[in-house]
């Protein structure tokens, strides 16, 4: 079985990559550079593909920062990054676009899915992280390259903490991911995503192995 996984270096998307190994898949991890201000997202997703031994793709797509521009806060310095959910978190409809390049991986390689780390905790305020969105797209997939591609999300409607506790049992290392939406030394810790991240944790009874700011 071979699969591509959507790889951004995150705990979401990790702890599906190491799912996918668990089960056996043959994994080629893509990564996406779209312009966000967290480079350092990138370099983790570069070391966990290398812990895992994968093949690893960087996309550069990295000219959406234009269309972004004065929308989001993940890829515009100059929109605040706020502590808590906002619409400027939001990349407009980012995984239909990076699932539509990892389509066309797929197809190129012959693999049989696509699978990307949307979670439960996410489907409240992401669209794009929902169920009836990616099994959408699967069949957008599946008419546009006549193969029998699946696009899926392991852990859909799991929340967080539930995802940790499993990835905890892959042997997931988490001090490898990185979640904030800054680019610094350290994990911010008061950034939307470094609260969700600790309140995973902190939920879970997984000790957390992120160094933060504050």
């Amino acid at each position: 079985m071979k699969c591509v996984v959507i790889l951004s270096g995150g705990p979401d998307s990790v702890t599906v990559a190491y799912w996918a190994k668990n089960r056996g898949y043959d994994i080629h991890a893509i990564t996406f550079d779209y312009g966000q201000i967290a480079r350092k997202e990138i370099q983790h997703a570069v070391e966990i593909a290398r812990e895992l031994g994968v093949s690893h793709k960087i996309v550069d797509i990295s000219a959406l920062s234009e269309i972004y521009e004065g929308v989001t806060s993940l890829t515009d310095e100059d929109i605040p990054i706020t502590e808590g959910f906002s619409q400027p978190i939001i990349v407009p409809f980012r995984n239909g676009v990076f699932m539509a390049v990892a389509v066309a991986y797929a197809s190129s390689i012959g693999a049989e899915s696509v699978l990307y780390g949307a979670q439960g905790s996410d489907e409240a305020n992401y669209p794009d992280c929902r169920m009836e969105f990616y099994k959408a797209f699967q069949e957008a997939a599946r008419l546009g390259t006549e193969q029998d591609i699946t696009v899926d999300a392991p852990f859909n409607g799991m929340r967080k903490s539930e995802m940790l506790k499993e990835g905890a049992k892959l042997g997931v290392p988490y001090q490898l991911t990185w979640s904030c939406y800054r680019n610094g030394a350290l994990h911010c810790g008061v950034c939307e995503a470094c609260k969700n991240r600790r309140s995973a944790f902190e939920e879970s009874g997984i000790p957390d192995p992120s160094k933060y700011m504050n």
